[in-house]
């Protein structure tokens, strides 16, 4: 199976670290040329230049997408989009009772509605070429709740339901939206999360142990997974092999979730 993406330009979003900075490298693998994505130019251009090797091609494309005129500014930089990947995101614990009004609504822009102002600006190029792809980046959550994160369940819940409306807006197109849902994966902010929650003198190893057995039991993998493992299914949903399947919510969730249906 060969994904190739010569010729396309993909825009990762929050693609300086973690399962962004994963997805970029594998849709510049296959071919893309890859804006990548951060608020801090700074940390941007250090990105890219980790990320650089030989036959891989970078746009800096620095600008915060939850405000209209950083979008434009990244969407200028990036110029036109054929494969578009969602995945800036914010978590945290929270104890339920005491999210705020402003906790709530900060979730809900910065996950689902920073996604939405992007494929705004990106679907209509896409339905008239007859070619595009979005991918927005959701989460085991949006279908397990976890009681420690309930604003962030609902902001990927949502994500959901935006993925599948917007792959009808985009029917017969040549289009395709889809929603990747990511369980439980090793990066460095999930490392600070897990530490929330479990005793902060266990080393990584055994932390992650603990985390997984007390607060994610239903994982079939037991383990974290890579982010390398999240970008290998976004690449397979960004080229044109993936062209039977939108309006999905596909799970790499290493069996967290306990359906036989996605």
């Amino acid at each position: 199976m060969r994904i190739d993406l010569s010729g396309r330009t993909a825009l990762v979003t929050g693609s300086t670290q973690g399962i962004g900075q994963a997805i970029a490298a594998a849709l510049a693998d296959a071919g893309a040329r890859v804006a990548v994505n951060g608020r801090s130019a700074a940390k941007v251009d250090g990105a890219i230049a980790e990320l650089a090797a030989d036959g891989r091609e970078f746009i800096a494309a620095p600008g915060d997408v939850t405000t209209e005129e950083g979008a434009a500014a990244v969407l200028a930089a990036a110029g036109q989009v054929d494969v578009l990947v969602n995945n800036l995101g914010i978590f945290g614990a929270e104890e339920p009772l005491a999210i705020t009004d402003d906790e709530w609504r900060r979730y809900f822009d910065v996950n689902v509605l920073a996604a939405v102002r992007l494929i705004r600006a990106t679907l209509p190029g896409m339905t008239e070429r007859g070619w595009g792809r979005i991918l927005n980046i959701a989460s085991d959550s949006a279908i397990v709740i976890p009681a420690e994160m309930i604003h962030y369940g609902m902001s990927k819940t949502a994500l959901l339901a935006v993925s599948r409306g917007f792959a009808k807006a985009a029917a017969g197109t040549g289009v395709t939206v889809n929603s990747v849902l990511a369980g439980p994966t090793h990066t460095g902010g999930v490392e600070d999360f897990v530490y929330q929650l479990v005793d902060k003198d266990l080393p990584w190893d055994q932390a992650q142990r603990e985390f997984m057995i007390t607060h994610r039991p239903q994982s079939l993998l037991q383990r974290l997974i890579e982010p390398e493992e999240i970008a290998n299914m976004v690449a397979y949903l960004s080229s044109p092999l993936a062209s039977a399947t939108t309006g999905a919510a596909v799970r790499v969730d290493g069996g967290y979730v306990d359906s036989i249906v996605p």
